[in-house]
């Protein structure tokens, strides 16, 4: 919990100068699990430029991983498991996130290890419910608390993500997931290979779908894998926020824009600038008519 003694002590100046207001440590500092995390890593990225700071906090649209980002598990291995084939499948799944091999190949070769049934799927959903990250409630709703609208954009499967977007308050509308296919007595076909999250690129494909769809001027994408780091290029996500607090990635966290740890400190970053900019210049107001009134209480006198 922030305190008034995790914030710098800034000298007050008549002069309106802000620089030092976009990276105050203490607060930072809330978005990361712990320093020895962050060294261990030899990343640089885990304290925000302004001009990324500026394109968070002025997003019209945040995309979402799912697995290992909005929920503490990957939902595939979670299944696999449940299954009996959880070992196997997860060895397929970090060959994915790490992008070693293509996704369309992984996503295959995980489910031909155990070829869910439509049964076996209820039955997990009800004994193994998904488990939502800590802190990504509070920020979808600050999130959309400003109008900005939120999507999940996943290479699992809707029939494991519609509960979770409906306990999030995400319209069903806003998720871009493969579908797995059954037949009349509910069992395993495969999945429906059309979807663009089915394949390597897909995620970039439907956050410019998305962008194209809805004239967004700037959508973030927030996700652990290579298949959300790809989603920042032209006319896709404009800034790419490498979440590692389920999985560090250190391959994708490299190269993304903004490294963190928890989601808390995504929800105070949001609203810090024009929150600090605002007590700024009410100091520089109070002071003026601090300086006025003993100007004039001198005159009298």
């Amino acid at each position: 919990m922030l305190t008034l003694r995790s914030f710098p002590k800034y000298p007050i100046r008549l002069s309106f100068t802000t620089t030092r207001l976009y990276k105050p440590p203490a607060i930072m500092a809330g978005s990361l699990h712990s320093s020895k995390e962050v060294s261990s890593t030899h990343l640089d990225n885990t304290l925000p430029t302004k001009d990324v700071l500026e394109i968070w906090r002025k997003a019209e649209a945040v995309c979402f991983d799912v697995d290992s980002t909005v929920c503490v598990d990957e939902g595939i291995d979670e299944l696999a498991d449940f299954c009996g084939a959880g070992q196997a499948v997860a060895e397929w799944t970090s060959k994915a996130m790490n992008g070693s091999v293509p996704f369309e190949e992984a996503l295959a070769a995980r489910l031909s290890l155990f070829n869910p049934s439509l049964s076996q799927i209820n039955d997990f959903l009800e004994k193994r419910p998904p488990r939502i990250s800590p802190g990504i409630a509070e920020l979808i709703l600050k999130l959309q608390a400003n109008d900005t609208e939120v999507y999940l954009i996943s290479g699992g499967f809707r029939q494991m993500i519609n509960p979770v977007s409906v306990k999030l308050g995400i319209p069903l509308e806003n998720i871009f997931a493969n579908q797995l296919l059954f037949g009349s007595n509910g069992e395993f076909l495969g999945f429906d290979t059309s979807e663009p999250t089915s394949r390597s690129g897909g995620k970039a494909t439907a956050v410019e779908d998305i962008r194209k769809k809805h004239g967004y001027k700037s959508m973030v994408m927030i996700g652990d894998g290579a298949t959300d780091l790809e989603a920042k290029r032209p006319g896709g996500a404009d800034l790419f926020i490498c979440y590692g607090g389920v999985q560090l990635r250190e391959a994708v966290a490299a190269k993304a824009d903004w490294l963190v740890f928890q989601f808390p400190g995504l929800v105070k970053l949001f609203g810090m600038i024009p929150i600090c900019c605002s007590l700024y210049v009410a100091t520089f107001v109070f002071l003026c008519a601090i300086h006025v009134i003993i100007h004039i209480s001198n005159k009298c006198s």
